[in-house]
């Protein structure tokens, strides 16, 4: 985490006054196609609802609905759904340095573990406890039993789930290089998305153009819409290990009674071809 550790915290401070005037001038987004140039600023939310809550294997098993709805995916496709492109690797871990969903066990006694749920672009695993992990032919559970206190029924709460970084050292700019016609988004904003975690749309802090290679200006009314298989699919780009950062929830809900989880997601910037998007506030005739 040594990127927290030298953060220039008043540089930031500055350059969020410095966009909060820009966004009063800035050009509205003409809806369409566009190559999306992600931060993980934002990009930890997209995987948060699009990856972490659909693999929670409870909800692929409609033992659990609230909060988050159910899942597009099914145990007979594991090892057989194309996720994402081949690029893209996602992995759970529980013992990830500085995740808000670190732990040493959870709380059915289980070691804390690292696993793949994505590999190579191909959907692989579940979370899993102790009760669901027999269910899918699973000798052990991978520890994902927890509950918000002691006088709460534990349950199956996400781990930490981050894309891996790229194989090759890229930049920001180096992604950013390959693009003719795209947008640079940043941080997080209104989003929506499906009960079973497959159509969405998010919004987010700051949106810049990417014209012939270079960051020409802020747009402002930008959101993007896909479904999740589609999008990861279209991932074409990953920064190297440099560009990876970890950001994360500490109110994930779930379960009635009402029960909140603190859950981290890392990931480098990422570049994904041919996304929707629209004008969010553009009027209909």
């Amino acid at each position: 985490m040594t990127y927290v550790r030298e953060h220039d915290w008043l540089q930031e401070a500055t350059q969020a006054g410095q966009e909060a005037v820009a966004k009063l001038k800035a050009r509205p987004v003409e809806p369409g196609k566009y190559d999306l140039v992600l931060h993980p600023s934002h990009l930890w939310l997209t995987i948060h609802e699009s990856v972490g809550h659909p693999t929670e294997l409870d909800r692929a098993l409609w033992w659990e609905a609230n909060y988050a709805g159910t899942s597009f995916i099914t145990p007979d496709k594991t090892g057989k759904l194309q996720f994402g492109s081949k690029i893209v690797n996602f992995f759970a871990d529980r013992t990830q340095p500085s995740g808000l969903a670190t732990v040493a066990y959870d709380d059915e006694g289980v070691p804390a573990q690292r696993w793949d749920i994505v590999k190579d672009g191909i959907f692989v695993d579940w979370q899993t406890t102790r009760d669901l992990a027999p269910l899918i032919g699973r000798k052990q559970s991978y520890g994902c039993l927890h509950a918000d206190s002691w006088g709460s029924v534990p349950f199956p709460r996400m781990p930490n789930i981050s894309l891996q970084p790229g194989k090759e050292p890229l930049t920001l700019d180096d992604l950013v290089r390959d693009v003719s016609k795209g947008i640079l988004i940043y941080g997080n904003g209104s989003f929506s998305i499906d009960q079973q975690r497959y159509n969405f749309q998010f919004g987010g802090q700051t949106f810049w153009e990417i014209r012939d290679g270079k960051v020409t200006g802020m747009l402002r009314d930008v959101a993007y819409q896909s479904r999740t298989t589609d999008f990861w699919n279209a991932c074409d780009g990953l920064g190297g290990p440099d560009t990876y950062r970890l950001g994360g929830a500490f109110n994930d809900g779930k379960g009635e009674p009402t029960q909140s989880n603190a859950v981290s997601h890392g990931c480098p910037v990422a570049r994904f071809r041919e996304i929707n998007v629209l004008n969010t506030n553009a009027r209909r005739a």
